[in-house]
């Protein structure tokens, strides 16, 4: 998605130089959503980008790893040679965490990749007993499908509640429930010790069927490549962008899963595993490079989830938060939750309320401070409840 983007923006605003797209992977530059949704049931082939590269003379080569970075000589390596640059935007996103012994072992799965998704159809459709290690975004989406495809499905999360490492327990555990409500079993407190014969034996020594085993602990930037480059990188491997998205040596941008950037609205830096940071970022970028002054990136962080029938959105950061408010009953079908700072709204949580979201997106963007007796009612318009 960044990618892609940032090469369609450079065109949107007048780049007329060559631009040169390379992937690692052999497919037509696809959209990675829907791969936990109709392209695992089979709804749809493939989520390739309605994008025209010809039209747009931008070269792909695909198929091809890139290997290294020498930024001195504005080469970077591949397995077909070196390859000079004048400009280079790093877009290589994240990959999957694996659990420690599951490389090559059979029936276990990642879901990040159309090839990955092409692997898991079958399982579904065969119907079988699955395990998914991990009750975060990617877990429950799978679960949600596989449950629809009719199979078995039991999610195991080392937490003690489902979204730990996105959401607060307080905010969260309410939706252990959902799981329950489709047919999957949810475990907490449990961790895996092995795969064996055809089970998953936790630490507790219980022992669960597996026909497939389905792993989604999490993912970190892909940005193994670039050891020894003199690209600036944090300890979790991400590219440390400024607020133009350009990193620490000259002529090399990052942008989308790989890259965080300091954000004067929330004070900190931040690394956002989401298809909208993917969207916008690449429009600074693409300023950035011919020339005009794009202003700081510093957006409302966005994203959202389709899981046990449910459309979940959030916008914001609420890790430095000091007030939540409640929107409706979290055991109903539809609520909200506002985190606030200082009265400011700075996050939102909505679960079927996309009015909540649409509205408070542009509240956070505003810094509105926010009533929170007013902001409490379900049946208060948000815009309506700004002091």
């Amino acid at each position: 998605m960044a990618g892609v983007q940032t090469a369609v923006a450079l065109r949107e605003q007048g780049f007329e130089g060559p631009v040169t797209l390379i992937g690692a992977e052999p497919h037509q530059p696809y959209d990675r959503p829907p791969l936990s949704k109709a392209v695992l049931l089979g709804k749809a082939e493939d989520s390739a980008f309605d994008v025209d590269f010809e039209a747009l003379a931008i070269e792909l080569r695909l198929g091809l790893e890139v290997t290294g970075l020498r930024a001195g000589d504005r080469e970077i390596d591949t397995e077909a040679g070196p390859v000079p640059y004048d400009v280079l935007v790093v877009a290589t996103g994240a990959q999957p965490v694996t659990l420690p012994g599951t490389e090559g072992v059979p029936g276990v799965h990642l879901l990040r990749t159309l090839d990955d998704a092409a692997r898991l159809k079958p399982v579904l459709e065969r119907r079988h007993d699955i395990v998914v290690v991990g009750a975060g975004w990617i877990g429950a989406e799978f679960a949600t499908a596989a449950r629809e495809a009719g199979c078995a499905v039991t999610v195991v999360e080392a937490a003690d509640h489902p979204l730990a490492g996105a959401l607060p327990a307080e905010v969260a555990a309410p939706m252990a429930r959902w799981y329950e409500e489709s047919g999957a079993a949810l475990l907490t407190h449990a961790r895996v010790d092995r795969f064996e014969g055809g089970s998953v034996v936790l630490a507790d020594g219980r022992r669960l069927p597996a026909d497939a085993v389905v792993v989604g602990i999490g993912a970190r930037p892909a940005t193994d490549w670039l050891a020894g480059s003199g690209v600036t990188l944090d300890a979790g491997g991400s590219l440390t962008a400024d607020d133009r998205l350009r990193t620490s040596v000259p002529g090399v941008y990052a942008v989308g899963d790989c890259a965080s950037f300091p954000s004067a609205r929330y004070g900190e830096r931040l690394l956002v595993h989401h298809w909208d940071n993917a969207l916008q970022g690449p429009r600074t970028v693409a300023a950035d490079i011919i020339g005009e002054n794009p202003g700081a990136y510093d957006p409302v962080p966005y994203f959202w989830s389709e899981q046990f029938g449910r459309f979940v959105q959030y916008a914001g950061h609420h890790t430095t938060a000091d007030a939540l408010v409640r929107r409706g009953d979290p055991a109903g079908a539809s609520w909200s939750v506002l985190w606030l700072r200082a009265g400011v709204l700075v996050a939102l949580l909505a679960v079927g309320r996309p009015r909540d979201l649409a509205q408070g997106r542009k509240l956070i963007e505003a810094a509105a401070r926010l009533d929170p007796a007013r902001a409490t009612d379900p049946a208060v318009a948000l815009k309506t409840a700004v002091l």
